[in-house]
């Protein structure tokens, strides 16, 4: 099986899949209930989903978040899979290895934030004419072999005509401390989510040269993922939850980048309110954000091209087996009715 899903099954174990406790959110003595969800990262390319906290729609669905950083695809499927999770927020790749893999108790992508990579190559000089095809020769962090950010990565160099022997990507170094490493002197370029990348440029660190999502097009990259059997036992909970992010995103498409930023500084207390808005923005320029939530089947099959183009996929998985948008279209006809 790929690389990917050997680290998910190492990590939790042969048995976890035949074992796994029926896991249900946890019920407060107030009358809410605790949802655990485990983020990829942290980043403003999430701020719908920061923006339903802040902005009280999670309470106003009785719903508390109990918010941790996976620091990875694999551990946040893995999180999922094992319990300590109710809802994994990565990247559908995680749940396309882990059907392939067989389970009991599939993960179910059940809601999508996010349709293109939300991450910006920076170099070490400004580049008005970038261009991609003059990063041959140039080595690159772009994240861990196996994940999407480095899988779309090489998708893009490849559609620009790059071979094998053209691209140097750096895979060694874990996807949060590429940024250090980069500063420290290793690689050429790096990509960067926000705010990080606009701070780094603002520091004089580094200069944003491209878009990464901007040059990659659409695909599904960031998705809320549960076990079926705990979306069977909570359903309503899943429906409140998606119903505070769609609040969300329509607040983080339509409002001032000022103001969204004001209500993001609870959620980046280390980061100011221009560079907030700034990150904002950036995100708004590139259409970052679904609007209804339900994933496509056509979006699903190029990201699976994207894995099958970097080794990473020796057979297809089934969209209808994998995603539910039952959910997500219910409640997205509900509030614009």
């Amino acid at each position: 099986m790929v690389i990917t899903m050997k680290k998910i099954l190492a990590s939790l174990g042969a048995a976890v899949f035949a074992l796994l406790p029926l896991s249900a959110c946890g019920g407060n003595d107030d009358g809410t209930v605790t949802l655990k969800i485990n983020e990829v990262t942290h980043s403003v390319f999430y701020a719908p989903m920061y923006l339903a906290d802040s902005l009280g729609y999670f309470e106003e669905e009785g719903i508390y978040v109990e918010l941790t950083n996976g620091g990875g695809a694999d551990a946040v499927m893995a999180a999922v899979l094992s319990g300590d999770a109710d809802i994994g927020f990565c990247g559908p790749e995680a749940a396309i290895y882990v059907q392939l893999g067989g389970s009991n108790d599939l993960p179910t992508v059940f809601g999508q934030l996010t349709k293109r990579d939300g991450s910006f190559l920076v170099g070490r000089e400004p580049e008005p004419d970038f261009t991609w095809e003059s990063l041959k020769g140039k080595e690159i962090l772009a994240g861990r072999k196996g994940g999407v950010p480095a899988m779309t990565f090489e998708y893009i160099l490849r559609e620009h005509g790059f071979r094998d022997e053209d691209i140097d990507l750096n895979f060694d170094v874990a996807f949060n401390l590429m940024t250090g490493a980069f500063e420290a002197g290793t690689a050429d370029y790096c990509t960067m989510f926000e705010p990080v990348a606009s701070e780094y440029q603002a520091a004089g660190k580094g200069y944003i040269v491209a878009s990464v999502g901007e040059a990659g097009g659409e695909v599904p990259y960031t998705s809320y993922i549960a076990r079926r059997s705990w979306l069977n036992d909570n359903e309503e909970v899943a429906k409140g939850f998606l119903r505070a992010v769609l609040r969300g995103i329509e607040y983080a498409q339509t409002e001032d980048a000022t103001t969204i930023a004001e209500h993001l500084v609870s959620h980046f207390p280390s980061t100011s309110v221009q560079s907030l808005a700034t990150s904002v923005t950036s995100y708004r320029n590139i259409d970052a954000w679904v609007t209804d939530m339900a994933m496509t089947e056509a979006s699903f099959d190029r990201l699976q091209d994207i894995i099958e183009s970097a080794g990473e996929l020796d057979r297809r998985a089934d969209f209808d087996k994998l995603v539910d948008n039952t959910y997500a279209k219910e409640v997205y006809a509900a509030l614009t009715a």
